[in-house]
């Protein structure tokens, strides 16, 4: 009866120590899994050299690829090798459906909120103008105008500076004319161009009281899993507030911001600015040559 007793325990030890491993062996899968897919990503990739960038076995990685294969996670191509599956492009879709600008911002820009004591506001560009998609007002007692919902204009306010950094000088000036030609400006236009250089030079922007008196801030764009910029964050206070020394401490803060806020919309740290800044100076140039024509 003894040496069943004991024979008993043994097993349930046994199998008590078995689970731990069954769980460390099922993660390492999944990570090698993972990896797999990882590799994949950067194009197609025949067994063998799959393999050697894993550093595993031809037999451990046929079974991985095969396994993500029949999933759909990865496709198959005799003498091309393997590349990525419909599965992965489903899910792409999936998540890009799911990702709510604001949602995904919110938490971010509370802390940012609560690490300034100042309001945090975030934006997009919509026909032309600022589009104020939230707000979240600081700690002290200043009254900041702007509104959720309400427009504003770009080239005056640091949000609408953020949004625009990736574009060119023809870009620039067109919307700069355009702006001015309906709200006076004391700022020249040259003036205003060496700034936005050195805005883009650096990553970020300030409104210098440009949008409203006594109101100064520091913006930083948000950017798509392609790098684009599709939005900005801006923290605003009253100048007094404001000196030249806070706002270019403040910027490292709001550029950090909008870059975990980019993270989580899938941005790797890709910066597509010489694309968008040749696109631009296209249009430019082809809207220029249709206003001579009509001359």
């Amino acid at each position: 009866m003894r040496s069943t007793r004991h024979a008993g325990r043994d097993e349930h030890l046994a199998a008590r120590g078995e689970a731990p491993q069954r769980a460390r062996l099922g993660s390492q899968t999944l990570l090698r899994g993972l990896d797999v897919i990882d590799v994949v990503a950067e194009g197609p990739i025949k067994l063998g050299d799959l393999a050697a960038r894993l550093g595993l076995t031809r037999s451990t990685t046929h079974r991985l690829a095969s396994a993500l294969t029949d999933r759909r996670y990865l496709s198959f191509v005799p003498h091309s090798g393997y590349s990525l599956g419909p599965k992965l492009l489903e899910l792409g879709f999936r998540v890009r459906d799911e990702l709510d600008l604001p949602r995904v911002a919110a938490p971010h820009l509370e802390r940012l909120a609560l690490l300034t004591e100042d309001t945090v506001h975030l934006g997009v560009l919509d026909h032309g103008h600022v589009l104020y998609l939230d707000k979240v007002p600081g700690k002290r007692r200043i009254n900041i105008s702007s509104r959720i919902g309400e427009l504003q204009p770009v080239s005056s306010t640091g949000l609408g500076k953020a949004l625009i950094l990736d574009l060119d000088d023809d870009a620039w000036v067109e919307l700069f004319r355009s702006e001015r030609a309906e709200r006076r400006s004391e700022m020249s236009l040259q003036e205003w161009l060496e700034r936005m250089r050195r805005y883009a030079r650096v990553g970020y922007a300030f409104d210098l009281e440009e949008n409203e008196d006594q109101i100064r801030c520091i913006a930083a764009p948000i950017r798509d899993v392609a790098g684009r910029t599709i939005a900005a964050i801006s923290v605003s206070s009253a100048a007094q507030y404001m000196s030249d020394q806070r706002m270019h401490t403040l910027s490292r803060d709001v550029l950090t911001t909008a870059q975990r806020i980019s993270e989580d919309l899938g941005w790797t740290g890709r910066h597509p600015a010489a694309p968008q800044q040749r696109q631009a100076a296209g249009s430019a140039k082809a809207r220029s040559r249709v206003g001579s024509q009509r001359r």
